[in-house]
């Protein structure tokens, strides 16, 4: 089979790319006789995808054919944040992002009794009980406010949960991991940060510079999260997380989802013990109640590896010319961990930290509920 990256994967799986914790566990409902890798039923990838990378698509509105769902079912997953949107490229950023947010709502029209549409946290736990996929509608990057904060609102009664304000380049909001610069927040950033916050919509910081993550963390009057990153302390690369970035995120009550991305290895060929050493590390600076997954990849695995190898040299290619790449990603680095990837990514997860030795309470904590909790901080229960 011949396999092509398609603009969901190039844009976004290649992400090269404590009120929270005082909610207590009885507020988050009861689970029902597992389907699930966690205990409680409930597995929320805080950043990720629907789709099939097997099959041609030029967008990043979900794709929900009977392979993808039955994979994404057989997972245990319960909710899953998906990119819409411009993220980058031609055309015009606030009409694209329109565009992909009412073909996603026509989507779960079509879908209803497969997938569900979340705005609060009660939406991932009906997602549970009734054993859909909640859709989380975030955008990876701030262009489509223009230099009108005031379509945050716009946004907000749509539907988008979660905002990333940054790509990996500059932005109008601020510097991305990869501006050289590393400037922080702009005042037109700030003023969109706390528009966020009046509608209650997720500040997320993957992607961003340091200083742009430690000063919006420090202005936002809601906790914060970064929902895909790996900890620089264990790979030094600028899409990894400084143990400051961590603390200060976790300390305000947000929340840190690691990827299952190249950069959590120095070679670029990341192992799921590499997923396991970045999440030990995040939960030893954050505290088990604030870190979680984000993996930046589908369900649905790609099934010709060898066809895929022939094409990734092209994107990287083109990503470079864009100029949205990432320091440790090239010709020969997947943007997935090989040995964790298909339907049973979270189950197999999951038994290898119980080997480290978590307790299945941790375990549940990171597969899901340390997610759901800072969503109910966030957008309410």
């Amino acid at each position: 089979m011949t396999t092509r990256i398609d603009r969901r994967t190039f844009l976004t799986g290649m992400t090269w790319a404590a009120a929270a914790s005082m909610l207590p566990v009885e507020t988050l409902g009861a689970a029902p006789q597992g389907r699930s890798a966690a205990g409680s039923g409930i597995i929320v990838n805080a950043l990720g995808a629907l789709g099939d990378p097997n099959r041609d698509s030029d967008s990043l509105v979900p794709t929900l054919s009977p392979r993808v769902l039955a994979d994404a079912h057989a997972s245990g997953l319960t909710a899953v944040n998906v990119t819409l949107g411009y993220v980058s490229g031609p055309g015009d950023p606030f009409e694209a992002s329109v565009r992909d947010i009412a073909a996603t709502d026509a989507l779960v029209r079509e879908h209803a009794g497969d997938v569900l549409k979340v705005f609060t946290a009660a939406d991932i736990r009906r997602a549970r009980d009734e054993q859909k996929i909640g859709l989380i509608y975030g955008f990876q990057n701030g262009a489509m406010m223009g230099k009108d904060a005031t379509r945050v609102d716009v946004f907000a009664n749509l539907g988008v949960r979660v905002f990333q304000l940054t790509y990996n380049p500059a932005n109008l909001l601020g510097d991305g991991s990869m501006a050289p610069e590393n400037r922080g927040l702009t005042p037109f950033g700030r003023e969109v940060v706390a528009r966020l916050n009046a509608c209650r919509v997720m500040v997320d910081l993957s992607h961003s510079g340091e200083h742009t993550c430690l000063e919006a963390a420090r202005v936002s009057t809601a906790p914060v999260s970064i929902n895909h990153t790996g900890c620089r302390a264990v790979t030094d690369l600028p899409r990894n997380k400084t143990d400051a970035e961590l603390r200060l995120v976790a300390e305000r009550g947000g929340f840190v989802g690691i990827y299952f991305m190249p950069f959590l290895h120095a070679s670029g060929h990341a192992r799921a013990d590499d997923v396991v050493a970045h999440i030990d590390h995040a939960v030893n600076v954050c505290g088990e109640d604030h870190v979680g997954i984000g993996t930046d990849g589908t369900v649905t695995q790609i099934d010709d590896l060898q066809a895929y190898q022939a094409t990734l040299a092209k994107e990287i290619q083109e990503r470079r010319k864009a100029g949205i790449s990432a320091a440790g990603e090239r010709p020969d680095t997947y943007p997935f961990v090989v040995d964790l990837r298909g339907p049973q990514q979270f189950h197999e997860l999951a038994q290898r930290l119980a080997r480290k030795g978590y307790t299945s309470g941790r375990i549940e904590k990171i597969l899901g509920l340390n997610f759901l909790r800072y969503a109910q901080t966030v957008w309410g229960s």
